[in-house]
């Protein structure tokens, strides 16, 4: 049965960070806390690879026991999805990595447009046509902090290519998203989830099916009950949710990005601190001011192991 792209986005998905036992050395056993605690939180899929994940600076030898080992796991835990994003500066490598994370048996590659260079739309049609033989289904990724941006008229086209079954928006632009939403509409199997973390209900309310926020790594019970509270249409929940996050993004003032998430699950005996270089980990002094400034908020986050 063909994969429905509203079904595999549906929920919260979690970005998963990229446990390491050494820098730029992902670890699948060092994931076992992180993804029991996700599990029992209600979270629905995973997405390996992404920018919480660190993909792009991990090279495609490093990706293939990581993703297996991890996927195997994440279904016997829960039975749900696992995506891999393939995101790479060019076709070949995106092929290359596709490739490597093939025996995790994903449900779906993620592919942003290409990084590095600007691209022409025709161009970037050409890159996400060139998976259409793999025999996987692809989500596309707008993320145009990273990559070549996906405009209105990419995303027409895009929707209009069979084994393109969703698009995952991390723009920020809820007029664009409002646009995703109504090109998804012309197929019922078209899925549409939502990245940028400050705009999860408001991306709901527009019609996504569901949200990727990078925060549910240290915290999924939020996430999930803001999806759960809009579902049932308690909108005063769904918005207290929604502040809790808010509020737990205040995190990346210290420290932006992967590195304050790994210092905060380090704490937590969940994840090891170790990042892919060039970037480094926190300092002592900015674990120390992490920890202090999500003291108020230790109910939401994952339990210490």
């Amino acid at each position: 049965m063909p994969i429905c792209g509203r079904r595999l986005l549906s929920g919260v998905m979690i970005p998963l960070v990229t446990p390491m036992s050494a820098p730029g050395t992902p670890c699948a056993a060092a994931a076992a806390g992180l993804l029991r605690g996700l599990a029992a939180a209600g979270a629905h899929s995973l997405m390996l690879f992404g920018s919480n994940g660190e993909g792009p600076l991990l090279p495609v030898s490093a990706l293939a026991e990581f993703a297996e080992q991890v996927a195997k796991r994440w279904r016997e835990l829960t039975g749900g999805p696992v995506l891999c994003n393939v995101t790479a500066a060019g076709t070949a490598e995106a092929l290359g990595r596709a490739a490597a994370v093939a025996p995790a048996r994903p449900d779906a590659l993620v592919l942003s447009p290409p990084i590095y260079f600007r691209h022409r739309d025709d161009e970037i049609a050409a890159h996400y046509e060139a998976l259409a033989g793999l025999g996987i289904p692809v989500v596309a990724y707008n993320a145009p902090r990273y990559s070549n941006p996906l405009g209105p008229a990419l995303i027409d086209r895009l929707a209009a290519m069979p084994h393109v079954i969703g698009v995952k928006d991390s723009s920020g632009d809820l007029d664009l998203l409002g646009h995703i939403v109504s090109a998804a509409r012309r197929r019922p199997d078209f899925g549409v989830s939502q990245g940028a973390e400050t705009q999860l209900l408001a991306a709901l309310r527009l019609g996504a099916d569901g949200i990727v926020p990078g925060i549910a790594n240290l915290a999924p019970r939020p996430a999930v009950e803001l999806v759960a509270a809009h579902e049932a249409g308690r909108d005063a929940d769904a918005e207290d949710a929604q502040r809790v996050l808010d509020r737990l993004l205040a995190l990346h003032s210290v420290r932006p990005g992967v590195p304050a998430i790994k210092a905060v699950l380090d704490d937590r005996g969940l994840c090891p601190p170790h990042v892919a270089a060039p970037l480094l980990p926190c300092t002592e002094a900015e674990r120390r001011d992490l920890i202090a400034l999500l003291e108020n908020d230790e109910a939401h986050l994952l339990p210490r192991r």
